[in-house]
């Protein structure tokens, strides 16, 4: 019978000594280690233990030595823990030099995002194997789990100041030679990319306005734009209307007819012609229509994502706001602020710009008055509109 041994989980104890050891004999690896590693990030821990001393003297602008690290540890009464100066001394001789510290860091930093998977993913088997939460929920926090190592594993260093400022002059450069034009995603209206100089990457648009006013007519005819003078893959997602409906807006606005004419059959020869050259031009665009009621917001990032990989994608529209099922929340404006930041909160996930529809309270003292405050946006929170841009 064979026998089943436990695994152990990944690290590199030989890297965390040599770490460590650098730490204690350059104070510049001191400095290399900590904007790469935490004591977390150890595996052993005698080392998580010594790091985080050697951390904190760093804060306190203390020298860092074997004799230091060994006192400030005894005072803390840990030093026998970690095996006493005798410890301290042999990690000081296990490395000739510092200089290769961040690639020892970096392997570190490695292993201990592997333990963080393997521990996510029992997390997310527990999680599964309890019925009290729904599919949504899990697959919701399973995907969050996995986003938050990722962004862990992103973070950035400092750059210097000169590099900035090319990649700024050169950003400068292209918007003087193009005075006057769309430097983004051209809407199609001509008074909108004037104020936006059209949609940029990650941009979050929201189509805020009282109902039956032309939000979807707006988002609808903007998808229909891109997809089809800028050449870009658009995904709509319509949870009030059904693709057939959406499909048909669609074909109307390229088209310019009216749509009563057309569900009512009657259409003259010339509105036909024009009929089946919108027809054309709207199969050969990049539009892609999910019609699936109360879609959640899990679904979204997860359906956009895959567009995304399969034919990329350049805008997403949702209609509407208030439709999107999201994470059972204390009260209904925490689930619409979610819904709005769908693209705030995972930018890392799609990086395209993204419409969403949102419908306004019915005030008495709204007029038409060509712009509204943050405040008639029907329940989002106060963060969730500090984080969107007016243009009025």
């Amino acid at each position: 019978m064979s026998q089943v041994r436990e695994r152990v989980p990944p690290q590199n104890l030989e890297a965390e000594q040599a770490v460590i050891g650098s730490m204690l004999i350059e104070a510049n690896a001191v400095v290399s280690a900590l904007e790469i590693l935490r004591p977390e990030d150890f595996y052993k821990e005698s080392h998580r233990i010594i790091f985080k001393q050697i951390a904190e003297m760093a804060d306190r602008l203390e020298a860092v030595d074997v004799v230091t690290v060994a006192e400030n540890l005894r005072n803390a009464g840990y030093l026998d823990k970690i095996g006493g100066t005798a410890e301290l001394a042999r990690l000081a001789n296990f490395v000739p030099t510092a200089a290769n510290v961040e690639y020892y860091a970096k392997i570190v930093a490695e292993k201990a995002i592997l333990r963080r998977l393997i521990a996510a993913s029992t997390e997310i088997a527990a999680t599964a194997y309890d019925s009290q939460y729904e599919v949504d929920e899990i697959l919701d926090k399973a995907e969050e789990t996995i986003f938050q190592i990722s962004q862990r594993r992103a973070t950035q260093g400092y750059v210097h100041l000169k590099d900035v400022l090319v990649e700024t002059m050169e950003k400068l450069e292209y918007l003087a030679s193009h005075k006057g034009n769309v430097v983004g995603l051209s809407s199609g209206f001509s008074d909108l990319d004037y104020l936006t100089s059209g949609f940029q990457p990650s941009d979050l648009i929201i189509l805020a306005a009282r109902p039956a006013v032309g939000k979807t007519s707006l988002g609808l005819n903007i998808a229909r734009n891109v997809a089809i003078r800028e050449d870009c893959p658009v995904a709509i997602f319509s949870l009030e209307m059904s693709r057939e409906q959406v499909a048909q807006r669609l074909l109307c606005s390229e088209a310019a007819i009216n749509s009563q004419k057309l569900r009512s059959g009657f259409l003259t020869d010339d509105e036909w012609r024009r009929l089946s050259i919108a027809l054309g031009r709207l199969s050969e665009a990049k539009i892609f229509i999910d019609d699936t009621p109360g879609i959640s917001v899990m679904e979204v990032r997860a359906k956009a994502r895959r567009i995304k990989a399969e034919h990329g994608l350049g805008l997403v529209v949702v209609d509407y706001l208030q439709l999107m099922r999201t994470r059972k929340q204390e009260n209904r404006q925490q689930e619409i602020s979610e819904a709005a930041e769908i693209r705030i909160k995972y930018k890392g996930y799609i990086e395209r710009e993204v419409i969403v529809a949102d419908k306004m309270h019915r005030l008495e003292d709204i007029k038409i008055k060509g712009h509204f405050s943050y405040s008639e946006l029907k329940e989002i929170s106060t963060e969730g509109r500090q984080k969107l841009e007016r243009i009025d």
